[in-house]
């Protein structure tokens, strides 16, 4: 046998891409298979969640009467857990609690996702253009990033979402005005990640061979800093949906019937001694969604971290 045709067979392995190996690191996480696995049976639940409750014949919108005293508290065990109503029923309505868990994922998910694109694509835009170009341009952009930073958001949204019309669909809304405060924080990080990128060699030879700068900020800037602003995106996900819960939870975010966690707690709150499963299943369901979140992220981090990869 040849000495070409021993080389010949000889098997070469496939070379990973960085997107196999950024898998491989996470599958090898348990806490991120955990997190992850949490985050999609959420999201499967909102999708599906007429299927899904079509399975006890009950829905978020029923009242049941029988089933309450004439206190208005459940008959029963843990609020009147049953084969029928497995998380009990709502007091004072009746309402199937389970029922109301799972579409209240539906709001919870579509604004804090929403609003967490918006917010990623505003901070990604102003971010880079300021960190790339600067100049005037740039100072002005972090003056404006200073006041954001600064701006009462929290007592701004209450204010608006109290004065805007019923009629107006509410999540829609409500992930467009949170998206809109939520990109500061990641302006900034993308910004300082620009700025050390525009000194880099690849970049000054782009320049200086004539290409025009919107190929550079996405041929070369934006690709390097794309890592960064997925793991920003999956860790600010938890604060926009915080954001809706608290917003509901003050009464001013998504508007009965529409089943929310926010305001399902608020009014838990006064039922806590006599009916504590009201209170503690949609606290629960925000609580593991929040932390699945926050968990993925920073596994992703570390899973995009050469030097954490290596250890």
């Amino acid at each position: 046998m040849t000495a070409t045709t021993a080389r010949e067979d000889v098997a070469v392995p496939a070379r990973k891409t960085g997107f196999r190996t950024l898998v491989g690191n996470l599958a090898r996480d348990p806490w991120a298979v955990a997190a992850a696995t949490t985050i999609v049976v959420f999201v499967l639940a909102a999708i599906l969640a007429d299927a899904i409750t079509a399975i006890t014949g009950v829905d978020p919108y029923t009242y049941n009467q029988h089933l309450l005293d004439g206190r208005g508290q459940p008959i029963g065990w843990g609020g009147g857990i049953s084969a029928t109503h497995w998380f009990g029923v709502e007091p004072l309505t009746g309402r199937d609690l389970f029922a109301i868990v799972v579409y209240g994922a539906r709001p919870s998910l579509f604004i804090g996702i929403s609003a967490t694109l918006l917010a990623v694509l505003i901070g990604t835009v102003v971010g880079i253009s300021s960190g790339y170009f600067g100049g005037w341009y740039d100072r002005i952009t972090s003056r404006a990033v200073d006041v954001m930073f600064g701006f009462p958001t929290l007592v701004f949204l209450i204010a608006l979402m109290a004065i805007i019309p019923a009629d107006l669909p509410r999540p829609p809304f409500i992930a467009l005005v949170i998206g809109v405060f939520g990109w500061p924080g990641i302006s900034r990080i993308v910004r300082g990640q620009t700025l050390a990128l525009r000194e880099r060699n690849f970049v000054v030879a782009s320049k200086a061979m004539g290409a025009r700068s919107w190929r550079i900020v996405l041929g070369q800037v934006l690709p390097n800093v794309g890592a960064t602003i997925v793991v920003v995106a999956s860790v600010i996900i938890p604060g926009m949906i915080a954001a809706e819960a608290a917003l509901s939870f003050l009464g001013v975010g998504v508007t009965p019937p529409t089943p929310s966690w926010g305001r399902t707690i608020g009014e838990a709150i006064l039922w806590v001694r006599t009916s504590p499963m009201y209170l503690i299943f949609p606290g629960a369901a925000l609580f593991l969604i929040t932390l699945a979140f926050n968990v993925f992220g920073d596994s992703l981090r570390d899973a995009l971290d050469p030097r954490t990869a290596r250890r």
